[in-house]
This record gives C-alpha cells, structure tokens and sequence, in this order.
C-alpha cells in the first residue's frame, strides 16, 4: 500500500466519524433477530468465536441469526455502527471509540480488555544512536495518525520534556511504515502488535519505551446502543464467550498461536509473542476505567485532531451481570 492512499483513507475516516451526529438519522433499525458482527483481522477473542462457529450455536437456539463484516480498521468499522449497519463491533483500540464519542455517535460500551501496555512501543534500530526517548529530538518518527500508538508517542513524548513540535512526524500505515523503518527513512517507529512482535522476531531493534506507565492500552468492544437495549441478552452470550477465549487464548498460548497464525498468515511465534503482550482480560466497563479515554481526549483535542472537548464518562455502559 503506498503511503499517500491510507492517509486519504484515514483522514476520510475521521472525517466521516466527525459527520456521524447529522448523518445517524439514517440509521437502519436493529433487528431483534440478527447479529451482525464488525470486526477486524486482527481481532483476536472475536477470531477464534468466528473460527469455531460458537456464537452461531449458542444464539440459534435464541433464533438470532449471526453475520460477520470485515473491517480495514477501527474508524470505519464504529462508522457502521453507528449507522446501523452493524450490531456490534469487536475490539478497538482506546483511540477510537473517543472520536465516536466527539461525533456524537449512539454507542454502547459493552466490554473492554484489561491494560496491555507492551502491546505498543516505541522501537529503534539496533544499531541506532537513539537510547532514550529525549534522544527523539529533532528525529523523523513514524506512526499511524490518531492510533494508540500517536497518543503513546505524545505521552512519552511529554514525559520527557518535549513536545510533539520537537519531533518530525511521519504519518504511516504500518506496513509502509515497517518499509520505512527498515530503510532507514524514518529514526523510531511507533507501533503496536502483531506489527511490533514481527518487527521484533524479523529485525535487529531496540524498544526505547512501551506503554508501561505512560498509555495503558486497553481496548474496547461497543454495540449500537439501540441493539444494547433490544438485546442485552445477546450481549450477555458475547460478553461471557470472550471472557472464556480470552483465559483459553492465555492458558493454551501455543494452540492459540498456531490456530491465529494460520488464519492471519502470520508465523506462529510472532503472534505467540504477540498475545504474551495482552492481556485478554475481558471485564466490565465501569466509570473509574474510563478516566485514560478522558486523557487521551484531551491530548487529542489539544492537538487538534478532536474536534471538541469530551467528558470520557458520558457514554452508555452495558451491565453484563443486569
């Protein structure tokens, strides 16, 4: 993919989110009988359901029909829902449901995965002068613009005494941005798994800071809030399948691997390493779990790229124990 078409296809992405609150008057209705499921590859717990067929089994008997729909990324996929043309989305990163939340977009938090801050860093090359973030002064980095991995290069950024000004960005999809990386083109690179652990396990690179004490990278599952409302007893079934994939996913982390691995195309050990990285944790969304979306929001919003300012809080949670 070259560099300027995802940048488009990105900038158009979030564009479109922002529109979302004139354009959800056109919603589609939720249907009572069906699921229709966005997700992305690299969904991880919602993969290996879809893999198995559980859902279809557990929700044929409740006459709920289950679809899938693959999404190129996260911003789209809550545009489809918002819309109504999905029911219920896998997870995303914690970047994305504030953009949804600035559009005005009628979502439901129904889950969220526990911290998993070595999921994304930030890597330079082994043979790289760089040994320390401060040491990315005046340097070329490259990063997918509004991911988890831009708020995490802004807060490490932060922590060491410089702004996001002091540095050069290179916006990238992560597969230009690996060419870019390797080629030298870009100084450090700011990315998450399964792209970090393959660049890890293919390349000589030194990690210089992950998101240990800096962006805790939890990430989110949502459902249109007025599917959450027709069918909460769907989203109970969801919500209790992820937790039992996601303890599976940690206690079988070979099994695991090898089944992901041949349905990514992807070498077995790279996404062993990968899911060593998360948590799988799948857990309730509280108010007090929310208090990182409000950090990410105002980071976001001080850099220009949140239209408006957010209280992280005013969203609908789904109570799975309801």
């Amino acid at each position: 993919m070259s560099i300027k078409p995802y940048l488009l296809s990105r900038r158009a992405a979030i564009a479109s989110l922002v529109t979302l609150a004139t354009s959800a008057t056109h919603a589609q209705s939720a249907r009572p009988d069906a699921l229709r499921i966005g997700y992305q590859k690299s969904s991880t717990l919602i993969t290996v359901l879809k893999s198995r067929g559980t859902l279809e089994q557990l929700l044929g008997t409740r006459g709920v029909k289950v679809s899938w729909h693959e999404f190129s990324s996260g911003l789209p996929l809550l545009e489809a829902l918002n819309l109504g043309n999905v029911d219920f989305s896998a997870d995303v990163a914690d970047t994305v449901p504030v953009f949804a939340q600035a559009a005005g977009a009628n979502l439901t938090y129904v889950a969220q995965e526990a911290p998993s801050p070595s999921a994304q860093a930030i890597v330079v090359r082994a043979t790289s002068t760089i040994r320390r973030v401060a040491d990315l002064k005046g340097r070329k980095i490259g990063f997918s613009k509004a991911a988890g991995a831009h708020y995490l290069l802004i807060a490490a950024l932060e922590r060491a005494g410089l702004s996001f000004k002091d540095i050069e960005p290179a916006y990238l999809s992560p597969s230009d941005g690996r060419a870019a990386f390797e080629t030298g083109v870009i100084d450090a690179w700011a990315i998450w798994d399964p792209f970090l652990s393959a660049v890890q396990k293919q390349s000589a690179v030194r990690v210089i800071a992950d998101g240990r004490d800096i962006a805790s990278y939890q990430r989110y599952y949502l459902a249109a809030t007025p599917y959450a409302q027709a069918r909460p007893d769907v989203l109970r079934v969801i919500f209790s399948e992820l937790q039992k994939v996601g303890d599976w996913v940690k206690q079988n982390p070979k099994e695991a691997a090898t089944l992901l691995g041949g349905l990514w195309g992807l070498d077995a050990a790279i996404v062993e390493q990968a899911n060593s990285h998360r948590s799988y944790e799948v857990r309730a969304v509280v108010s007090t779990t929310l208090n990182e979306q409000q950090r990410i929001a105002d980071t976001f919003f001080a850099e220009k790229l949140l239209p408006k300012k957010i209280n992280a809080q005013d969203v609908a949670l789904f109570k799975p124990g309801a």
